[in-house]
């Protein structure tokens, strides 16, 4: 079970990459829009490529660092989203406000874990 839940969590982080990318495709090529999305998609990708790492880390220090990274990367994720939110006013931010929401419960979940690790 516990298997389970971890591939559950790495197929999230997965999907929310995949997602910020796809949103990222959908905006205007705007100079704003075009570092804004660099920084989101780099941000969010990192947050599934950490928690993959984590998940093979070689000591509990070394999970716990990458957690930490998880978490540092998915607050970062979420200061882009509200920074497109706000220079993206013609837009419907629907997209953006639900990857957003996601990435604050990433980090929820990320803290929770490393509290619950000991770090």
């Amino acid at each position: 079970m516990v298997e389970e839940k971890k591939y559950d969590l790495e197929q999230r982080t997965e999907k929310v990459a995949g997602d910020v990318a796809v949103l990222c495709n959908s905006l205007f090529g705007s100079v704003s829009n075009r570092e804004h999305c660099k920084q989101v998609v780099r941000s969010s990708g990192s947050i599934a490529a950490n928690y993959i790492e984590a998940n093979e880390a070689l000591s509990k220090k070394d999970f716990i660092y990458r957690l930490k990274i998880c978490r540092k990367e998915a607050k970062e994720t979420a200061m882009w989203f509200r920074i497109m939110m706000r220079t993206n006013i013609e837009n419907d931010h629907t997209e953006i406000k639900m990857l957003l929401e996601e990435s604050i419960e990433l980090k929820r979940i990320f803290a929770a874990i490393i509290i619950k690790s000991g770090g």
